[in-house]
């Protein structure tokens, strides 16, 4: 039975204010990374927070409470890294090491070896070099690790459903979509200034698809999916925003009609512009850039994979569609294109959909909750 002083304790925890120190392995263009800053600027007034990337690139915009550093990591295994990592989190001292990914994973021995225990790691998706996580060796690391973690979080159904059963995780698993702010991404005329930039005519359907350039992202199948679009209507452009290691070979693959813009500041523009989202991607967490285009009031065509399913509703609010099928693709970004009435509905209900089910506010209080309980 709870007490008076319990509920005092309870309200003073609620109250304090925490240091949350954010260990990643990158720290530049991507789902994590942007979710990562959206918990920090909406928690900046009672929370303060660190983000240490293992490898580099830490932005300049973090709120000025936020700290960065970098440890300079080299690829591969250091133990000279943990031990530094572990001196680092001794020195700061913070209520809460949150770590991130297979990539991020020294965070949680190096917590271990300067005391912590108050240790939350989450899991966002997935990486070319296990796309299925399946790497047995990984698996065990994983498992054996958790046991020094107070709190696993899955941004998808489906990956927790991995974690608990497959991995076997020794710590609680808990699932928290990722969160969009439905004001900054939302449905807005734009007019044809796009299209102008870009060298098309006015009303030329535009393709988008944001994602870093990664094999497992698949840009091959959407390129020739695209091929196939354009036999139908030759005037339509592929727009791709991101950036990262495969950029030569996917500059190497993509054809006419088809442009890499690199990394954007004004993807909501870019967005409100378009008139279909297309992910080809071999697997997924929760993808945020699905999320924000149908925020946008965009029909999405995305795989059948990972976390997609939990966001699109084939038929509804977008088309799924199995990997590596680019005719697929290619048919259900025509048939959009061929049907404005069609693809405004799916528009329509995909942005219900993600106000009613991926708010960023729920996403914020969630993380906070589990924060504050470990601390």
């Amino acid at each position: 039975m709870e007490t008076a002083l319990d509920t005092e304790r309870a309200k003073a925890a609620a109250q304090q204010r925490l240091r949350v120190v954010h260990v990643v392995y990158w720290f530049g263009t991507g789902g994590l990374e942007k979710g990562v800053d959206t918990l920090i600027r909406r928690t900046a007034d009672r929370i303060d927070h660190e983000v240490i990337s293992l490898a580099g690139d830490i932005p300049h915009h973090l709120p000025g409470n936020s700290r960065q550093r970098v440890l300079g990591k080299k690829p591969g295994n250091s133990l000279r890294s943990v031990l530094r990592l572990a001196g680092w989190l001794r020195d700061l001292r913070p209520c809460v090491v949150h770590t991130r990914n297979w990539s991020g994973i020294d965070g949680i021995l190096a917590a271990r070896l300067a005391g912590i225990r108050a240790v939350v790691h989450g899991e966002h998706g997935w990486g070319v070099d296990d796309p299925d996580g399946t790497n047995p060796r990984r698996r065990r690391i994983r498992r054996f690790l958790s046991r020094w973690v107070r709190t696993t979080i899955s941004v998808s159904k489906d990956i927790e459903t991995w974690l608990r059963d497959d991995v076997r995780l020794r710590c609680p698993v808990v699932q928290i979509y990722n969160g969009i702010d439905t004001e900054t991404f939302a449905p807005a005329p734009t007019g044809d200034d796009v299209r102008r930039e870009l060298g098309a005519p006015p009303g030329a359907p535009l393709i988008l698809c944001v994602g870093r350039l990664d094999p497992i992202k698949d840009h091959g199948t959407l390129f020739r999916a695209f091929a196939r679009v354009r036999e139908r209507f030759p005037e339509a452009r592929l727009l791709c925003v991101g950036e990262g290691k495969d950029r030569a070979r996917v500059e190497a693959a993509k054809g006419p009609g088809v442009h890499l813009l690199g990394n954007r500041t004004d993807v909501p523009r870019l967005l409100q512009a378009a008139d279909v989202f297309a992910l080809a991607s071999l697997n997924e967490g929760i993808s945020n850039t699905i999320l924000e285009a149908m925020a946008t009031g965009l029909p999405v065509v995305a795989t059948r994979v990972g976390g997609n399913p939990e966001l699109v509703v084939d038929g509804e609010t977008g088309r799924l569609f199995t990997p590596g099928d680019d005719l697929a693709l290619a048919e259900a970004v025509a048939g959009y294109l061929a049907d404005p009435a069609l693809r405004a509905a799916h528009g329509r209900a995909g942005r219900a959909r993600c106000e009613e089910r991926f708010g960023v506010d729920a996403m914020v209080r969630a993380y906070e909750a589990i924060w504050r309980s470990v601390a």
